[in-house]
């Protein structure tokens, strides 16, 4: 299931589904919006129906992205218990999310620069509610003596920007699955916290 699925109407799912592939392709400076509508067999004036220009199409798509990651990382704590059972799913969850949905991904951290400020604002709370879910099981695990962390900041930093960077390296149909990634780096997301009790 693609992220756009729940988009309505069907039209304005096509036109953010054409959009994501030409942006992965061309960059959003690459795609004009008569190339969008085409994409989405639509007539170039179609898409301002539903979106009056590329850069709100752009920040639709962010946000969807960023509130599906949100969604997903914060069901992954629903049957994990102990601070490294819910780091290991947390992690599990964002980097399977990042491989599992690696064009939409993409297209979101090589676009964020293109953003308005208002909607650059909005993303930015979005990506600060999952790093706060991350750094919170990491000073839990500290003050519950089973991490050993010099640096929560950083080390909760370092850890989410492996699993966002799936994305840019992650090719879909290779030898490694999206739960393949996930498990792997839920094993090195332990490692760097030097897990004492998993």
């Amino acid at each position: 299931m693609e992220l756009w699925d729940t988009v309505e109407p069907p039209a304005a799912r096509r036109l953010v589904a054409g959009a994501v592939d030409l942006f992965a392709e061309r960059g959003f400076g690459g795609a004009s919006t008569r190339d969008i509508a085409t994409a989405a067999a639509l007539s170039p004036g179609a898409m301002y129906v539903h979106f009056p220009s590329k850069a709100e199409l752009l920040a639709r798509i962010v946000l969807i992205v960023h509130e599906a990651a949100h969604q997903v990382v914060t069901g992954s704590l629903a049957r994990a218990e102990g601070s490294p059972a819910r780091l290991r799913a947390l992690v599990y969850a964002l980097a399977r999310f990042h491989a599992a949905h690696q064009r939409g991904c993409r297209v979101v951290q090589n676009e964020l620069g293109a953003l308005t400020p208002e909607d650059w604002a909005r993303v930015r709370e979005e990506r600060r509610r999952v790093d706060a879910l991350f750094r919170a099981e990491v000073e839990k695990g500290v003050a519950a003596g089973v991490f050993e962390v010099a640096d929560v900041a950083g080390t909760t930093r370092a850890i989410v920007s492996m699993c966002v960077d799936v994305s840019r390296w992650y090719r879909p149909g290779g030898a490694d699955t999206p739960e393949d990634v996930g498990a792997l780096y839920a094993h090195l997301a332990l490692q760097m916290v030097r897990a004492l009790r998993c």
